[in-house]
C-alpha cells in the first residue's frame, strides 16, 4: 500500500499495531535491533512499507539524545573549494578520520559573504564546529561563539573561548624566505589574500593595507624578516595578492611580475598550488628557475617534489584530526604549534 501524496506521515504506533506488537518492540527494530527477533524485526519492517513509514524523524532522534552526532566545519569558501584544493582535501579528511572513530557525520557550511551567513552557522544541527581559517572580522566567528557549542578554530584568528590549531607561520615563513631570498636582488612574494574582500593587486611591502587573515598577516611578517635579513629593504618587495588560493591565478599575476621592467629574481609563494602556477609563468616567459628566479611553495603538497619545490613541510591532515579530537574528546587542543619542517629541493639557489 502506498501512502497518497499529502497524507499524513504514517507514526510509529500505527506501524506497532499493523504488526501486533507493542510500540516498545516497534522502536527497539529501529534503535536497538539486538533487542528483537529477526521474525519480529522482519514484521515491523513490512508494516512500515505497507504503511510508507521511513523510520524515525532523525532530528526527533536527535532531541531525544540531546546530540545530532555530526561535527561541522565552517569553510569560508564556496563549497567547490572543499573538493576542489588539495591541501582543503587533506584537511577535511584528517576530520573525517576522527568523526569516523567516534561513529559521527561531518557537515561542511560555506560561507561566501552571503547575508545569510550567520544564519547558516545559528541553524547548523551540529555538535560543535571547526573554523577553517577566516579573517578577524568574520561575523561567523561570533555566531559560532554565541551557539555555545565547542568550537576549534584552524590557522586562526584566536579566540576568547574556541580553541586555535595553526603552525607558526611567522617563523616558517621567515625560514623558507632566507632560502628563497638568498642572493636575491629583486624579491617578491605571491600571497593569499588580505581581506575578505578578496582584491587581487600587485603593490610593495610597505603599502599594503591592512591585513586582516591571520594567516597572511603572519607569512607575511615573516617573509618581511627574511627579506631585511637579506639586505632588501621591506618597501622595496613586490607583493602580488591574489584573491584565491588558485594556481591559475598565480600564473596570471607571475607573468605580470616577470615581464614587467624589473622581473624579480626570487618569488616566494603561500602555497605549492600558487607556486606551481608561478614556475609555469617562469617557463613560459623563458626564466630558468632557480637560476633566473628561486621559487618556494608552503605545505608540500602532491605537486611540490616533481616541480622541486623548496617549501614549508606540513600536514594539514593532521591538524584536521587535530581540530575534530578537540572537540569530540571534550578538551583544549594542545597549546604548542603544529609541527612544520623545511624541505629544500632544486627550486632555490645554493646559499
Amino acid at each position: 500500500m502506498e501512502p497518497s501524496r499529502g497524507a499524513k506521515r504514517a507514526t510509529l504506533a500505527q506501524v506497532a499495531e499493523l504488526a501486533g506488537v507493542s510500540v516498545m518492540t516497534a522502536s527497539y527494530t529501529y534503535n536497538r535491533p539486538n533487542r528483537v527477533s529477526d521474525r519480529t524485526r522482519a514484521k515491523v519492517l513490512a508494516a512500515a512499507t505497507r504503511l510508507g513509514y521511513p523510520g524515525p524523524d532523525p532530528s526527533a532522534r536527535s532531541l531525544r539524545r540531546g546530540s545530532t552526532r555530526t561535527l561541522g566545519v565552517v569553510m569560508g569558501e564556496h563549497l567547490s573549494y572543499a573538493f576542489d584544493d588539495p591541501e582543503a582535501v587533506s584537511f577535511l579528511a584528517g576530520i573525517a578520520d576522527v568523526c569516523a572513530d567516534h561513529g559521527y557525520g561531518m557537515t561542511i557550511a560555506p560561507i561566501t559573504g552571503a547575508a545569510d551567513d550567520v544564519s547558516r552557522i545559528t541553524d547548523a544541527a551540529v555538535d560543535g564546529f571547526v573554523v577553517w581559517t577566516t579573517s578577524d572580522d568574520d561575523p561567523v566567528l561570533a555566531a559560532v561563539r554565541a551557539t555555545k557549542r565547542p568550537a576549534v578554530v584552524h590557522g586562526g584568528p584566536a579566540v576568547d573561548g574556541m580553541g586555535l590549531v595553526s603552525i607558526d607561520n611567522r617563523a616558517a615563513a621567515r625560514a623558507v624566505g632566507a632560502v628563497a631570498f638568498a642572493g636575491a636582488a629583486r624579491p617578491a612574494i605571491v600571497s593569499f589574500p588580505l581581506s575578505r574582500d578578496r582584491t587581487t593587486s600587485i603593490t610593495k611591502g610597505a603599502e599594503l593595507p591592512d591585513v586582516l587573515f591571520p594567516v597572511t598577516r603572519e607569512r607575511l611578517e615573516g617573509y618581511r624578516e627574511a627579506a631585511e635579513a637579506a639586505g632588501t629593504a621591506w618597501h622595496d618587495v613586490t607583493v602580488a595578492v591574489c584573491a584565491r588560493n588558485d594556481a591559475a591565478e598565480a600564473e596570471r599575476v607571475a607573468t605580470a611580475l616577470l615581464t614587467s621592467a624589473e622581473p624579480p629574481d626570487a618569488i616566494a609563494a603561500m602555497s605549492d598550488q600558487q607556486a606551481s602556477g608561478v614556475v609555469q609563468a617562469a617557463h613560459a616567459a623563458g626564466r630558468a628557475v632557480p637560476g633566473d628566479v628561486a621559487v618556494t611553495g608552503w605545505d608540500d603538497a602532491a605537486v611540490a617534489a616533481p616541480l622541486g619545490l623548496t617549501t614549508v613541510a606540513q600536514s594539514l591532515r593532521d591538524q584536521g584530526a587535530a581540530c575534530a579530537r578537540a572537540i569530540l574528546g571534550g578538551r583544549e587542543p594542545d597549546s604548542r604549534p603544529a609541527p612544520w619542517s623545511l624541505t629544500q629541493r632544486t627550486s632555490t639557489r645554493r646559499p
